[in-house]
């Protein structure tokens, strides 16, 4: 890990003294900013479509009930939202845990670019789908199939765009990361703009579907033209011995962003934290002349259980209201253009700009600091999110009152939940690295990675619990 941390910094110190190649134009920048924004779009687009779907279940054709636009939502027979939270959230366990074993065995550019051409043909059949009449049944079983199989693309393009990050300047994640932030709020507005075009229900719905085709293959264009770039060339050719060291290490800084949405955690503080760790090697070496080649999984985990618990609560609890509960929330106003636009606004495109919002903060400041009582706290207190989401207007309910029947409440609950679930996020995947010495923050990050990847799970398998309570 020394050893690639010092390739990393030796790189970017000649090409800050203009050894290497310029990024004319930034056009490497730019690719993997796009980059970044399609690996999370497939995701996003098939939750904030959650209305269309139910709709399409319910045996509705209307324009109101399709898109969305509905004052009370279509009956969510099939539990829809549930099992698309679940089917997504899956397949990024399974290859969390199955990483290693796909870099040994599958090139990188067959894992690259193979995930982003079966995205592009699934998101394909996704959008000729919208124009096929088809029973509820069939429609359902062929739509999480495509959800399941795009999702596991999905978790193998992110592990290997990461790992060629691993050979890049810094900035690059950061842009990369940055992209994928974005694409939460890119798919809100595109759901937006199809529901306010005008054109009946199909057109529209098969317009928002064919965006994140277009996305997917500029994504795939992008990725094939890295190796005509001289920038690209210098850095991902240079690829290091301890390469799948490096994306081990790293995919904990993509995961933090998925859901839905990743963020730099911080950008300065991780180059200042290489260049600490630079300096203060040689005496780390000197404390530890017999320091292991391996460190343990076990002395790792002792060292960081704690952020590794908050993580997984962190996740399991929006996961579990997110958008399963807050997909079936209803304006109280009447019939208009404000409860058209209620859900996709105050759901979708509010969750993600305070999740962004969030996530950025930890680039001004980490507080709680690791050793404070105040962080579990914090993370803890997030439960309360469950009941107060599962009290608001929610049409149909049979066991619950609605205690929240006015749109504020739900906003007000919605900022908070969206911003302390961006931070806490990014807040536990900071200082975890923190915890532990130089040579173990390999190991550090793995174990982060399958804890966040974990509480995702535990989130989307709890939702049916909730919703089965209302």
């Amino acid at each position: 890990m020394a050893a690639g941390a010092a390739r990393a910094a030796h790189r970017a110190a000649a090409m800050a003294r203009g050894d290497a190649p310029r990024d004319s134009y930034h056009l490497v920048g730019v690719s993997f900013f796009i980059l970044g924004l399609g690996t999370l779009l497939p995701w996003n687009f098939f939750i904030t479509a959650i209305p269309y779907f139910q709709g399409r279940l319910a045996g509705t054709n209307n324009t109101a009930e399709t898109l969305g636009a509905n004052h009370t939502a279509p009956e969510d027979t099939f539990n829809f939202n549930n099992w698309v939270t679940l089917l997504s959230q899956l397949p990024l366990l399974l290859f969390t845990l199955l990483n290693s074993f796909l870099y040994q065995c599958i090139p990188e550019a067959v894992r690259i670019l193979g995930s982003l051409l079966f995205i592009l043909l699934l998101f394909a059949l996704t959008a000729v789908l919208v124009k096929v009449d088809m029973s509820p049944g069939p429609f359902f079983s062929i739509t999480m199939a495509s959800v399941w199989f795009i999702n596991s693309f999905c978790a193998v393009l992110q592990g290997s765009l990461f790992g060629q990050l691993g050979n890049m300047p810094s900035t690059y994640s950061t842009l990369f990361l940055s992209g994928q932030g974005l694409a939460g709020i890119f798919a809100a507005l595109a759901m937006l703009l199809s529901m306010a075009s005008g054109v009946d229900a199909r057109t529209a719905a098969l317009g928002y579907f064919i965006t994140p085709c277009v996305g997917t293959l500029l994504s795939v264009l992008c990725y094939l033209s890295l190796p005509h770039l001289e920038f690209a060339r210098y850095y991902l050719a240079r690829k290091p011995p301890l390469a799948q060291s490096q994306e081990l290490e790293t995919n904990a800084e993509l995961l933090e962003s998925d859901e839905k949405n990743g963020i730099p955690k911080s950008p300065h503080k991780v180059a200042l934290t290489q260049e600490i760790d630079l300096e203060k090697e040689p005496e780390m070496e000197a404390m530890e002349p017999q320091k292991p080649e391996k460190p343990s999984i076990f002395v790792v985990f002792q060292k960081i259980w704690l952020m590794a618990l908050c993580l997984v609560l962190v996740f399991t609890v929006t996961l579990s209201v997110f958008p399963a509960i807050t997909a079936m929330v209803t304006s109280s106003t009447s019939p208009g253009k404000w409860s058209q636009f209620f859900n996709p606004i105050c759901c979708f495109l509010l969750f993600n700009i305070m999740d962004w919002l969030g996530r950025s903060l930890t680039s001004y400041f980490l507080w709680p600091t690791e050793d404070s009582r105040l962080l579990p706290l914090l993370v803890c207190l997030r439960v309360l999110f469950v009941p107060l989401f599962m009290l608001c207007h929610v049409p149909k309910k049979s066991r619950l009152p609605i205690l929240f029947p006015q749109d504020a409440y739900f906003i007000t609950f919605m900022l908070l939940f969206a911003i302390s679930n961006g931070y806490l996020v990014s807040l536990t995947m900071c200082l975890a690295p923190r915890q532990v010495l130089p040579h173990e923050r390999e190991v550090a990050g793995a174990l982060m990675t399958f804890f966040l990847a974990l509480g995702l799970s535990c989130g989307a398998s709890l939702s049916f619990l909730f919703k089965a309570l209302l």
